[in-house]
């Protein structure tokens, strides 16, 4: 006899979820016997939909929802005429780890359905309504073909799906199927004190045997040949009759009970002062004990670097601040599987510029005769320090401090006391630079002799000199002293240290870095017979005939069309090696179109602010136009490739990592990293205050680096700006400070520094 047997949809029909519920649906493949006359084995596919909370705190009251999907039956099998289906139920097991409540049919939910109304109740193994069963139970009655409270495999009853050809919306579908859907249940359960609520269709026991009466689907089927035809149907979560449990016996969801997070303190240190450049240590302790996590240390809104890891308790990270004043510092613990976030209470450092160390030298007459001044000379580096020097005479004051300039402190002094005098300069210290106590001289007084000398001193110099070539500058004593030495001065500025006197004679070979008119000088110090004296000064006038430039390019490799990019020129002395004066001018070109005006070089760099107009690539190029003895000079080509700017392209971050400090003339280097999703390509400008240091740098795999000696001592506010490209914006580091100091002085620690491009 043919009978029919049940078929499920293929897939999964959402459903309404509560308030704050995520959906899960489960598709496996369910194995049905229809039970007749002749015995029908179909292996329809299945699913189950739950929607529920992710995690729920111990205690909590929740709700989960579950429906299984659409069913539909066929208008004829085997040459049997379907009338209908009856006494239908699905069995789901109650979860673990939490306490039922009450379990509801939802409203609406169901489609093509008669009988009796649905309802849903907790029932035990052997099918019966028991208030501490372990099942919940969709029926109507619970009427069903067994394992029940009313069981019948030969008479209709309970929930009853009739043969209708329609579509799940009503709508006629034409193929002669009947559709039809078992109502959703809402169950409320209260958590436990932990682990996981999983809902799950009933496996368990007998349950889980093939062709059982408590599969977790069941029902009636009712056909018309040569009379009525019953077919008790059963369905379990198997691919076929032989094959073991699948997929849809394991959970159908997964709630966790998400213990409440420890409350964390978090505990900052951090120094009180601190200078530019240097690196201190900043350290937080997360308490309790055990906590896990990340602790982002802040410069009050800004991140200080990446986020540190929590290892025993405690975070730091070595900063180096890149500005002085007062920086309220905090520290913010992430939080961690079982431990609350927290944020410490500010504290406060206070920055000033790094103290750099120094060393000061002094320079003397190894002789004198009382009453007459000769000339202390003390010599402070490195360059730019400034204060005052305290020339002493053994631990005698020698006078008042002198002030510091150019690096140099003079004191004309008279001796009043003969004998050997120890000489030493002591500095005191400046803005950022700290002090020194210079090695002691000796200045070997005597007193004048009864029938000593007044002497008279001439200096010799050539009336004309050319920058960069040496002169000699001769001085004559007469009459003839015995001893002493003259310092040679170019107006009050000392020549070199003083030279000893031979046969009334001293010179010195001197090259003018600077044209213009000079006044020379010579100061006889005086010697055993012989008084001091001074040369009536004579002038040199200095020029600079022709004087070699060299002009070099600075500019982006990558621009964007309607976006003004900054083109630099920087102008260099030939003879020493030094950027030209303020003066002169030099004009870029775009190919052989010129760039704006001529713009005005100052302190050795040219920059005009220039915005393309047209993609592709531009071949630029910049001509210093000479300036009095600076002869003109062209820079080698640069490619500028300029693209368009697009909303789709990429943002980008560009980090700047500096070495720990460096010393004067020796190379350092200097590197960016520029972070974006996609493989970043053009080149990093590197930048020292507002002055581009080098060529701009092309990017290989994202970074660039540049190799650079400072020539000088001091703090260098160190940028990075990426130029962007194709598919990339631009960005620019943050600012970070690089110390230069004389070996064994006072250097900065090196830091990371990000900024976001737009």
């Amino acid at each position: 006899m043919a009978l029919t047997g049940s078929a499920l949809i293929t897939g999964s029909l959402l459903i309404a979820q509560p308030a704050t519920a995520a959906t899960t649906t489960t598709d496996f493949t369910t194995t049905c016997r229809a039970s007749a006359t002749i015995n029908v084995t179909k292996t329809p596919a299945a699913s189950v939909t739950v929607s529920a909370p992710d995690t729920v705190a111990p205690g909590e009251t929740f709700t989960f929802r579950m429906q299984t999907n659409a069913q539909s039956f066929p208008d004829s099998d085997s040459g049997a005429s379907t009338t209908n289906l009856s006494r239908l139920k699905n069995d789901f097991e109650i979860p673990a780890n939490a306490t039922f409540v009450s379990a509801s049919i939802v409203p609406n939910t169901a489609v093509n359905l008669s009988g009796v109304a649905p309802s849903v109740i907790r029932v035990n193994d052997n099918g019966a309504a028991d208030a501490n069963g372990t099942l919940l139970r969709i029926s109507g009655n619970n009427e069903v073909i067994g394992n029940g409270a009313s069981n019948s495999t030969n008479s209709e009853g309970g929930i009853l799906a009739p043969k209708l050809e329609k579509n799940i919306d009503g709508s006629n579908n034409g193929s002669g199927d009947s559709w039809f859907r078992l109502p959703a249940i809402d169950v409320t359960m209260v958590a436990g004190g932990s682990g996981t609520v999983q809902p799950k269709i009933r496996t368990g026991g007998a349950a889980g045997s093939f062709n059982n009466d408590k599969n977790f689907s069941t029902q009636l089927a009712k056909a018309s040949f040569l009379g009525v035809q019953w077919a008790p149907t059963r369905c379990s979560p198997r691919n076929s009759e032989g094959a073991g449990l699948n997929a849809g016996a394991n959970p159908l969801a997964t709630i966790r009970i998400a213990v409440p997070d420890a409350a964390t303190t978090t505990t900052l240190t951090v120094p009180d002062t601190a200078a530019t450049g240097a690196a201190v240590e900043l350290t937080a302790a997360v308490a309790p004990a055990g906590a896990s996590g990340t602790v982002q240390f802040k410069d009050g809104g800004t991140n200080i670097g990446a986020a540190a890891p929590v290892n025993n308790g405690s975070a730091s990270v070595s900063y180096a601040f890149g500005s002085s004043g007062a920086h309220s510092i905090t520290a913010v613990y992430s939080g961690a599987t079982g431990f609350a976030s927290s944020t410490s209470e500010a504290r406060t450092v206070t920055v000033t510029p790094p103290v750099v160390t120094t060393t000061t030298s002094v320079t003397v007459p190894p002789n004198a005769t009382t009453g007459l001044a000769v000339d202390l000379v003390a010599a402070v580096s490195p360059a730019g320090a400034t204060g005052t020097v305290q020339f002493k005479d053994g631990a005698a004051n020698l006078g008042a401090p002198v002030p510091v300039a150019g690096g140099l402190a003079t004191l004309s002094h008279p001796f009043i006391t003969t004998g050997a005098h120890s000489i030493t300069a002591v500095y005191s210290g400046g803005t950022g630079f700290g002090p020194s106590t210079s090695s002691a001289r000796t200045v070997t007084v005597s007193e004048p002799m009864p029938d000593a000398v007044a002497t008279t001193t001439t200096v010799s110099a050539p009336a004309t000199a050319e920058v960069g070539t040496p002169v000699t500058i001769s001085a004559t004593v007469s009459p003839t002293p015995i001893d002493g030495t003259v310092q040679f001065r170019d107006g009050a500025t000392n020549l070199g240290s003083p030279v000893l006197v031979s046969g009334g004679a001293a010179s010195l070979s001197h090259t003018f870095a600077r044209g213009g008119s000079h006044p020379i000088t010579a100061v006889y110090s005086g010697g055993v017979g012989s008084l001091g004296s001074t040369a009536t000064p004579v002038t040199v006038a200095v020029t600079a005939s022709s004087l070699g430039t060299v002009t070099l390019l600075n500019v982006p490799g990558e621009a964007k069309a309607g976006q003004p990019v900054d083109l630099w020129a920087s102008v260099f002395d030939l003879v020493d090696g030094v950027q030209v004066p303020d003066g002169g001018t030099v004009q870029f070109r775009d190919g052989g179109a010129p760039i704006g005006n001529p713009a005005p070089v100052v302190e050795g760099f040219a920059k005009v602010t220039h915005t393309f107009g047209a993609t592709g690539a531009h071949s630029i190029t910049a001509t210093f136009n000479g300036m009095g003895a600076y002869t003109a000079s062209n820079a080698d080509a640069q490619g500028v490739n300029v693209t368009l700017a697009s909303v789709a392209d990429l943002a980008t971050a560009t980090e700047l990592v500096l070495p720990g400090g460096g010393t004067p003339g020796t190379p350092v280097t200097l590197s960016a990293r520029v972070v974006t999703p996609g493989a970043p390509h053009g080149t990093v400008q590197f930048f020292d205050g507002d002055k581009p240091l080098g060529a701009a740098v092309d990017l290989v795999d994202g970074r660039a680096s540049l190799t650079h000696a400072f020539t000088g001592t001091g703090s260098h506010t160190i940028v990075a700006k990426y130029s962007g490209a194709a598919g990339f914006t631009e960005s620019s580091s943050v600012a970070d400070v690089l110390v230069i100091a004389e070996p064994g002085g006072t250097t900065g620690a090196g830091t990371g520094s990000l900024s976001f491009g737009s």
